[in-house]
């Protein structure tokens, strides 16, 4: 299965890789700063995943498909079982062209912050963004992030607001 929607499969996947990035920390004192590569990654998963289209979209709405085929697998050579079974999806919806700014500055954020990181961080970047679009196809996931649609499209409406000097002067 390849479109958006995650399997049960692509849920083990997604949980796996979650756990794998958040074992360190929880066995580490426990410092909020250790998950900060991991969050940076999700936090641009879950602004791509508000995206309708685009590269950003693409990537996020193609997610399913390399979850769902891990988690498969995975499942298949570990316990000899696998699960196809659908998962409820869920969609981030109404971004706006001044939010669609706002994502494209969180990504470029996030990709320099992955050019300095060193590789362990690197790959919690990666793993964060890879949990962040498989979990953001999910109903529930969705459900409890559909607000940011609407909080990205006010930043965006501030900065131009800011800068064609609405209430300023």
């Amino acid at each position: 299965m390849t479109g958006t929607t995650l399997t049960i499969s692509g849920l083990l996947a997604a949980v796996l890789i979650l756990v794998a990035n958040l074992r360190p920390w929880w066995n580490g004192g426990r410092e909020m700063k250790m998950l900060a590569p991991f969050g940076k990654g999700f936090s641009a998963a879950a602004c791509a995943a508000a995206c309708p289209g685009g590269i950003l979209g693409w990537t996020h709405s193609h997610a399913a498909g390399v979850a769902n085929r891990a988690g498969e697998r995975t499942s298949t050579v570990a316990a000899g079982s696998s699960s196809g079974s659908g998962l409820t999806t869920g969609q981030l919806v109404g971004l706006g062209a001044t939010g669609a700014g706002v994502v494209i500055v969180v990504a470029f954020l996030v990709g320099l912050a992955y050019k300095e990181a060193g590789k362990k961080d690197k790959r919690r970047i990666v793993g964060g963004f890879f949990v962040g679009s498989a979990l953001t196809l999910t109903a529930g996931v969705a459900g409890a992030l559909s607000w940011l649609p609407g909080a990205l499209n006010a930043a965006g409406d501030g900065v131009v607001a800011a800068v064609q000097g609405s209430g300023l002067l």
